[in-house]
Order: C-alpha cells, then structure tokens, then sequence
C-alpha cells in the first residue's frame, strides 16, 4: 500500500512538473536562518530544504525575495505560484493550497535591549509599551494579537526592527526565537540584545500553492517527499548547519 501511495504521488507530481510551462515561481521575505541571501546566493533552512525536494520532483523553480506584504500580494496577482514560510490559517485556505508535512516550527518570543528588561510573564505587563512587529504577519494567539494594552510598530525588515530596539525607538520587539537569534548572531548584537524565556505563540511554516489546478496536484507530492528528506541524515546535517547560535547539536536530529 505504501509502494502504491508513493507511485502515485510520483505521478502527480511529474504530471505537475509537465504542466508547467516555465520554472515554478515561489516568493518569500528574507528571514534567517529560514531563508535569506548571503554573498549574492539563497540560503537558508527551509529554502535548501524545498530546492531538494523540488530537484528531486524534477520541478525547475524561480525564487524572489520581497517583504512580505508583497509577496502575498503578489500571490493573489497570480504572479507568484507559491510562498515559503508562511503560516497556515483559515482565512489563506481560501486562496492557497497546504501540503500536509510543515517546513519547520516557529516560537514567537520577545526580545529586549538588555539595559531595558522589561519584565514579562503575561500581556499585562506590556501595558503602555510600544512592539516592534513585522508587516503583514500573523500571530497566531489572538489575544497578543487584538491587544489593546500596547502599540505595535512595524518596520520593513527584521533588521530595522532590531536596530530600532538598540536605540530606545521600540520597548520590545516580537520575533521567532531561532530567527532573532540568529539575526542577533548576525549583526553582532548578543551583548545588547537578549531574548524572555517565555513564549508568546508557536506555529508552522509551510510553502503554501496558489489555488489553481496545476499548483494545486503539486501540494501532496511535495508534502510527501519533504516528510521523506526529514527522516534523512542529510536533513539532519541541514538542520544543525542552522540551528540558534550557541545550541548544542541534539543527538536525536
């Protein structure tokens, strides 16, 4: 039954690849270590990830980076076929088709300028504060979200963000722990920056299709094969090649 289920995922997935006239077209904002462009190359956990599950379904792919808001704009255009990482929610699967295997899972959490440390251990404590958030991003517990206890600012980049809370323009910024540190890591701000242990929500990132025939077939292979890889040493060694500055590597990857 398995052989059979594999077979057949397999065919759907060269009768997707065959249908598309040009490379698939997949749109994403730069977010390390997920996805972003060191030294004019792509990089990044999920972005590897889904290059070799697209190689190997034998499906040639054009990649875009753009902030966010665009990218689903550009989505809804039809100018895009799919997004990676973003997450899955009622509203977007209306418009975008899921595979059942998620790329990776996030924990959103706050940071903090260490010479500010705002307590935190429920949204009453952020009462009055003013949030650094990114535009067009969902968080997935509502109350964080629709909070009227603090203001929330946007900025283009994940950088800015940070930037901003370096010079006293945001109390707190809200970003997934392993991409904050990461971007800590990156811009040379561990002595500055710090993050609270607690979490604000969790959720999944996924490379999600656009609703229209020919992408949609594409969802179930990709989820199928994407599950497969994870269960490879070759993962594994991804996964550790990107894990949170400092993290010891788990002998169970």
């Amino acid at each position: 039954m398995l052989v059979l289920r594999i077979v057949l995922l397999t065919l759907l997935a060269c009768l997707g690849s065959a249908a598309l006239a040009e490379p698939l077209r997949i749109v994403s904002e730069p977010w390390a270590p997920y996805i972003f462009e060191e030294e004019g190359q792509l990089r990044g956990l999920d972005y590897e990830a889904s290059a070799i599950v697209f190689q190997r379904m034998g499906i040639e792919v054009q990649w875009s980076l753009m902030p966010w808001k665009r990218c689903l704009m550009e989505l809804e255009n039809g100018q895009a076929d799919a997004v990676l990482d973003i997450f899955r929610n009622q509203e977007r699967e209306s418009q975008m088709v899921f595979p059942a295997e998620p790329l990776s899972e996030v924990e959103f959490v706050l940071f903090y300028a260490r010479q500010r440390p705002y307590p935190f251990q429920r949204l009453a404590d952020l009462r009055g504060l003013k949030i650094g958030v990114s535009p067009g991003y969902w968080y997935a517990d509502q109350a964080f979200r629709t909070s009227p206890l603090f203001t929330r600012e946007p900025a283009p980049t994940h950088e800015a963000n940070l930037g901003k809370l370096v010079r006293d323009r945001v109390d707190l910024v809200v970003n997934d722990r392993r991409a904050g540190l990461y971007l800590v890591h990156q811009m040379g701000l561990e002595t500055q920056i710090a993050s609270h242990p607690r979490a604000i929500s969790r959720d999944r990132l996924y490379l999600a299709f656009r609703r229209q025939s020919q992408l949609e077939s594409l969802a179930a292979p990709f989820g199928e094969a994407l599950r497969r890889f994870k269960q490879e040493p070759a993962y594994a060694q991804l996964v550790a090649r990107y894990r949170e500055p400092g993290q010891e590597i788990s002998s169970n990857r």
